[in-house]
């Protein structure tokens, strides 16, 4: 399906992505902890949004 130079591509590119990720949010974590407090309870409303409606959908539909 993929050759062996297009492996190693993904494996590379992937493993540089992901030291560029934790990189860019260690550079970031001061602001992100002065203007995204309290942002978790968004993000748990809206999972919590989310399966209520696939909960409706399961024992109605």
């Amino acid at each position: 399906m993929f050759t062996k130079g297009q492996l190693i591509f993904a494996i590379l590119f992937a493993i540089a992505f992901f030291i560029a990720m934790i990189y860019a949010y260690r550079k970031d974590k001061k602001l992100h902890n002065k203007y995204y407090r309290g942002s978790i309870w968004v993000l748990i409303v809206f999972i919590s949004f989310l399966l209520m409606i696939a909960s409706i959908k399961f024992f109605l539909g």
